[in-house]
């Protein structure tokens, strides 16, 4: 997503299109969630067709109710307890769980844990349900159990499967749940044993990284060097920098380029992001 936007949008705009992109993303995960419970009721052998149909409707009246309250609940929700983000999870998943044959254990989180970020515990959320959703494509998976706990500085995610053990970290199913976890400085690995199933160890701290010290702060620069700075951060391109400083666009790129080496950083969006701190 980064990596698709101009240099020139600014840190503010580029960190509300990924909270925009992540809560599109948690949608998606629900509505995929919600499609696979009803698939579940449709194929269960345990229900006849009335019965199926009566299921199939609550889960889909259930969705809707959800799905015009999530925008509220975004707005309000700026942490949430880790025991009613846990809760939510469950209630997310007991319609698949019902009407499938994955049998999934829920481990409680600590009632004293710290409340989650709003952010976090979206994650979190999405992070469970893509996982359940992975494994319900594993026909040979039959139980998982999903434990959370907190550490006081992270929320501690574990999944465990009894699967064929032969899932890991590359795999591309996982690559939304590591982009997600990725995104909040956290850390997911995969350990499998062959034959015995699979498990999930995701850490996700509950308190956002330190903002980098301002690059003018960090690092010696030049009375030119911070004029170009100021101007990169602003936006600015080699062009106008040059006719806003009176020097040639060569100057300006040679200044930008000892910028990048003195800030250890590769792109102007970089280098805007740091000289703001």
């Amino acid at each position: 997503m980064t990596d698709l936007l101009p240099d020139s949008v600014s840190p503010a705009s580029r960190q509300r299109l990924l909270e925009q992109a992540r809560a599109i993303a948690e949608q998606s995960d629900r509505h995929a969630v919600t499609l696979e419970s009803i698939l579940a009721i449709l194929r269960s052998s345990r229900l006849d067709d009335r019965a199926a149909r009566t299921a199939a409707i609550d889960v889909a009246t259930t969705a809707l109710v959800q799905l015009r309250t999530a925008g509220d609940e975004r707005q309000e929700a700026l942490f949430e307890p880790v025991t009613g983000a846990f809760a939510r999870v469950r209630d997310d998943l007991r319609p698949l769980v019902r009407h499938s044959d994955l049998e999934v254990q829920f481990v409680e989180p600590p009632a004293t844990g710290r409340a989650l970020p709003g952010d976090v515990a979206h994650a979190a959320r999405a992070i469970v349900r893509r996982a359940v959703l992975t494994l319900v494509d594993q026909e040979d998976t039959r139980r998982v159990r999903i434990q959370w706990d907190c550490d006081g500085l992270n929320l501690l995610i574990a999944i465990r499967d009894d699967g064929q053990g032969t899932l890991s970290a590359h795999d591309d199913s996982l690559r939304p749940m590591v982009e997600r976890v990725a995104a909040l400085d956290g850390t997911l690995s995969v350990s499998s044993t062959p034959g015995w199933g699979s498990e999930l160890a995701v850490r996700l701290p509950l308190d956002p990284p330190p903002l980098p010290e301002p690059l003018d702060q960090a690092v010696p620069l030049s009375a030119r060097e911070r004029e170009v700075l100021k101007l990169v951060a602003a936006g600015g391109r080699n062009r106008a920098i040059a006719r806003e400083l009176g020097i040639s666009e060569n100057t300006v790129k040679f200044h930008v380029s000892n910028l990048l080496k003195k800030a250890g950083v590769d792109s102007r969006a970089e280098l805007a992001v740091l000289a703001k701190g």
